[in-house]
C-alpha cells in the first residue's frame, strides 16, 4: 500500500491521466494523431527534475507538465491541452483511491477467512454471553466469531461501494464548464482509464465522494476495532477465555516475567481512532469556496496515505492475531458455571409462566431467590429454587432440570454459525481442545 502513494507513483498516475486526456482529443482531431503517440512513446516523467522545477514555480502541476515538455520536445505544445490542474489531481487521486480499495478488499478477504477457520473449529464451543460485561446466557465461541465474519462481509460490501462512488474523475476544465475542452473528450479519457466522468464537477470532484471514502475506511476500522476489543476482555487475567498467541522469545513486560499483554489488538484500538479523526477532516473538506479552493488539498495530501496505508495494516494485523489465537474452552466452561446456575434464570422464570403465573409473579419469584444465590456465595440457584415452596408447587424436578440444560440454550447456535459461513461448519469443523493452547 505504501508504494501506491510515493512521488514516484503520484507523478506517473499524473502522466497517465495526461496522456489519456492527448489521445482523446486525439481521436476527436483537436490534437494530432502523431503528436498523441509521440506523446506516448517519449512521455517520462523525472521526481527530481520536478521538485528542481517546482522550487521556482510553486506549482506542482505546472512544474510536472514543464519536467515532461522538456523530454517530449515540440509535441509538448499539445501536452495538457486545454486542462487545469484539478483535471490532473482529481482524477490521478481517483485511480489512487480505487487501487487502495482493490488492496483493503483483498485483506479483508483474507480476515474473512481467518475468521471462517476459528468458527469452524469452535462452532460448538460453549461460552457465556455477556450483556453489560455481565453473564447474561450461554452462548458458543462459533457463534462470537461468526459475528465477526458477517461485520467483515459488510465491510467488504462497503469498500466495494466506497470504490465505486469514488470511482470518478473530471476533464472538464477550470471551472467545470468545458470551456476549452469537450464532454466528449473527457468521456473517451475517463473510459481509457476505467473511471466514470463526474456528472457536475465544477473545477474539482464534489469531496463528499471522498468524504464518503474515508467515513467507510473509519467504519472498517471501527469493526476491527470492536474485535479488538473483545479479544482484550476475553484476554484478563479473571476471563482468560482467548488471548493473542506469545511467541518464543517474547516479553510482555519489563519489570515482570509473567505478563502477557493483549498489545497488538490495544494497538489497533488506537489505530482505529486515527481512522475516525481522518474522516472527520475529509467532512470538512467538503465545503469548498464557490467553483474550488484548495483547503482540501493539503487535508487529503496527509490522510489519503495514512488512512489507506493504516487500515492495510490494521487488517492485516488482526489477520495475524485471529490465526495464532490462543482458545480455551475449559476456562469457557468454567466461566459459564461461575454464578452457580444464575445464567438459567430466564428459562426458569418462562418455565412458571408457562405454569400459568403472571410474568410478573414469576419475575418477582425468580429474582429472589437469584438474588439470594447472588449474595451467598455458598448456595446454589438451583438450591435456592428447591427450597422456595411456591417454585415446588408449580415446577417439578424434572421441569426444573430441562430449565438448567445448557443444549437447551445452544440448540441454535450451530444454525447460527452455518447460516453466515456458508453451512460448512458442521462438517468439516474440528473438536474443540480438551486443554487451551495455540490453535
Amino acid at each position: 500500500m505504501g508504494a501506491l502513494w510515493t512521488e514516484k507513483a503520484t507523478l506517473e498516475r499524473w502522466l497517465e491521466v495526461e496522456i489519456a486526456a492527448c489521445e482523446a482529443l486525439a481521436e476527436l482531431g483537436i490534437v494530432p494523431k502523431k503528436a498523441a503517440r509521440t506523446i506516448r512513446r517519449k512521455a517520462k516523467v523525472d521526481a527530481k527534475r520536478v521538485e528542481r522545477i517546482e522550487a521556482i514555480t510553486r506549482h506542482d502541476v505546472a512544474a510536472f507538465v514543464q519536467a515532461v515538455g522538456e523530454v517530449v520536445g515540440p509535441d509538448a505544445r499539445w501536452f495538457h491541452f486545454g486542462m487545469t490542474s484539478s483535471d490532473v489531481l482529481d482524477t490521478a487521486f481517483a485511480l489512487a483511491l480505487v487501487e487502495a480499495a482493490d488492496i483493503i478488499i483483498e485483506d479483508l478477504e483474507k480476515l474473512a477467512a481467518a475468521i471462517r477457520r476459528c468458527a469452524v473449529e469452535h462452532r460448538d464451543t460453549p461460552m457465556i454471553g455477556r450483556s453489560h460485561g455481565v453473564h447474561a446466557e450461554p452462548i458458543t465461541f462459533g457463534v462470537t466469531l461468526a459475528g465477526w465474519f458477517a461485520e467483515v462481509e459488510r465491510d467488504i460490501e462497503r469498500i466495494r461501494r466506497a470504490r465505486e462512488m469514488v470511482r470518478f474523475g473530471k476533464l472538464s476544465g477550470v471551472v467545470g464548464a468545458y470551456g476549452n475542452i469537450s464532454p466528449r473528450a473527457e468521456k473517451i479519457a475517463m473510459k481509457k482509464l476505467g473511471l466514470a466522468p463526474e456528472p457536475v464537477s465544477t473545477q474539482v470532484v464534489p469531496r463528499d465522494r471522498h468524504a464518503d471514502y474515508f467515513a467507510a475506511l473509519a467504519v472498517v476500522g471501527a469493526g476491527v476495532e470492536r474485535i479488538a476489543v473483545e479479544i482484550r476482555h476475553l484476554q484478563r487475567t479473571e476471563v482468560r477465555e482467548a488471548e493473542e498467541g506469545f511467541a518464543r522469545g517474547q516479553k510482555g513486560s519489563s519489570a515482570m516475567p509473567h505478563k502477557r499483554n493483549p498489545i497488538g489488538v490495544e494497538n489497533l484500538t488506537g489505530c482505529a481512532r486515527l481512522l475516525r479523526a481522518n474522516a472527520h477532516a475529509a467532512l470538512e473538506n467538503v465545503a469548498l469556496w464557490h467553483q474550488r479552493d484548495i483547503s482540501h488539498s493539503s487535508v487529503e495530501r496527509i490522510i489519503a496515505p495514512d488512512s489507506t496505508i493504516l487500515l492495510d495494516y490494521m487488517v492485516d494485523r488482526l489477520t495475524r492475531i485471529i490465526d495464532n489465537l490462543t482458545v480455551y474452552p475449559k476456562n469457557m466452561r468454567r466461566n459459564i458455571d461461575l454464578t452457580r446456575g444464575l445464567i438459567f434464570s430466564e428459562a426458569v422464570m418462562l418455565a412458571l409462566v408457562d405454569k400459568g403465573l403472571t410474568r410478573d409473579e414469576a419475575y418477582r419469584i425468580v429474582q429472589r431467590n437469584a438474588m439470594k444465590t447472588w449474595n451467598d456465595t455458598a448456595t446454589t440457584f438451583r438450591a435456592e429454587l428447591d427450597s422456595d415452596p411456591e417454585v415446588g408447587k408449580v415446577l417439578s424436578s424434572k421441569e426444573l432440570d430441562a430449565c438448567f440444560s445448557l443444549k437447551h440454550h445452544l440448540k441454535h447456535a450451530g444454525r447460527i454459525v452455518d447460516r453466515v459461513i456458508g453451512g460448512a461448519g458442521k462438517k468439516s469443523r474440528k473438536p474443540a481442545p480438551k486443554k487451551g493452547g495455540r490453535r
